[in-house]
């Protein structure tokens, strides 16, 4: 027997109006300023009601603190690194990439040509001695690990990513001059350079940039701080298999409903560490929706900040929401429900899918079994 996959297929840009937009924003500061905040099943309760649960679990956890980039309790002074962002190469050639299962979050966009390439974000992974194949920058990527204040490693550049790497805010480090590159003789350049976690380090500490969390900082996601509950996706529907509809790669993701995780495949397969051996698997997707925009040469040209369109799933379901990015360079992205209410994610590994907004994606409810 094999699996016949059946489901809907949804247009983006009927997903949710530009009114909902606005009425998700207003929400979530009308929310704030009544002092709500939601539960584990996304409901509204009022902050009085959980400080009891949170005075709880800080007795568990003493002596930690939730990641940034994980929600998972970990060491309060571990909890304090910055993260790691590093580009990967997405295209045949470069299957299957090296450590890329220990990336905390996994964000996936376009670049020219159609073929998607990745940013993997690292917290902690001291023990890493090959990460990669490395690829080049675009702005949107960079623009995406600061806001989690991350080291960024790239091999080479756009053109019209160079100023914003020359800021100094933005902790930018080209493996054509650091980060101990090396390349290796199993497949062919440029899909064959590679860095390690100390050779990272070491040029961060060259650099002089910071290691820590700076003061200020807000926290781009919300996590459940209970790990022995699942969170669901408010209103959500079911979504068994969820296909982004990038076209090169063809990717998609499979609910199993023993780990409660998305499997990811794509290329035809499941997508694989070559290190590990393992099969990559997300407890939270996120969709950004953005609209099509290009330079003369074909690069894309996101606006990346504002708000738009997306979707949550988690656990089995999807929800539609919206996201908001007060300034390009500063700031994180933040998702709300349509009744203004931040979400909350489920404590483990997170996908982001940044889409544009004509694109096409599936979501399938079910498996059928083909007889």
């Amino acid at each position: 027997m094999r699996l016949k996959k059946s489901g809907v297929l949804i247009a983006a840009v009927c997903l949710i109006a530009v009114l909902g937009t606005v009425l998700a924003v207003s929400g979530a500061m009308r929310n704030r300023k009544n002092n709500v905040e939601t539960n584990e099943s996304g409901a509204v309760q009022n902050t009085e009601s959980q400080s009891t649960a949170k005075e709880e679990v800080k007795d568990i956890h003493a002596g930690q603190a939730q990641s940034i980039v994980s929600g998972k309790w970990i060491d309060e002074k571990q909890a304090e690194n910055v993260p790691v962002a590093v580009m990967y190469s997405n295209i045949k050639q470069a299957m299957p990439q090296s450590n890329i299962s220990k990336a905390d979050i996994v964000f996936e966009s376009l670049v020219e040509g159609g073929i998607t390439r990745l940013c993997c974000v690292f917290e902690n992974q001291y023990d890493l001695e090959k990460i990669g194949p490395v690829r080049s920058c675009r702005t949107y990527y960079l623009l995406f690990a600061k806001e989690f204040e991350a080291n960024y490693v790239h091999f080479g550049y756009s053109e019209f990513a160079a100023d914003y790497l020359a800021q100094p805010k933005m902790h930018a480090l080209d493996g054509m001059v650091w980060c101990s590159f090396y390349r290796t003789d199993d497949r062919i350049a440029p899909h064959n350079a590679y860095t390690s976690w100390s050779g990272i380090m070491d040029s961060v500490n060259i650099k002089g940039y910071g290691t820590t969390y700076p003061d200020g900082f807000q926290k781009p996601f919300t996590f459940n701080a209970d790990e022995t509950k699942e969170v669901e996706a408010v209103n959500g529907t079911p979504c068994m298999v969820f296909y982004p509809g990038y076209r090169y790669n063809n990717p998609y993701f499979e609910y199993d409903e023993k780990t409660k995780e998305y499997l990811r495949f794509q290329f035809d397969g499941p997508q694989i560490d070559d290190e590990t051996g393992e099969q990559l698997s997300f407890k939270n997707i996120l969709v950004k929706y953005v609209e099509p925009a290009y330079y003369e040469n074909g690069t894309p040209n996101y606006k990346i900040h504002g708000s738009g369109k997306g979707l949550f799933i988690t656990d089995g379901k999807v929800s539609e929401v919206t996201w908001v990015k007060e300034a390009e360079d500063n700031g994180p992205t933040k998702y709300y429900y349509q009744d203004g209410n931040e979400i909350v994610l489920n404590q483990g590994k997170t996908y982001i899918c940044q889409i544009e907004t004509t694109q096409e994606i599936t979501i399938q409810e079910t498996f059928e079994i083909a007889e």
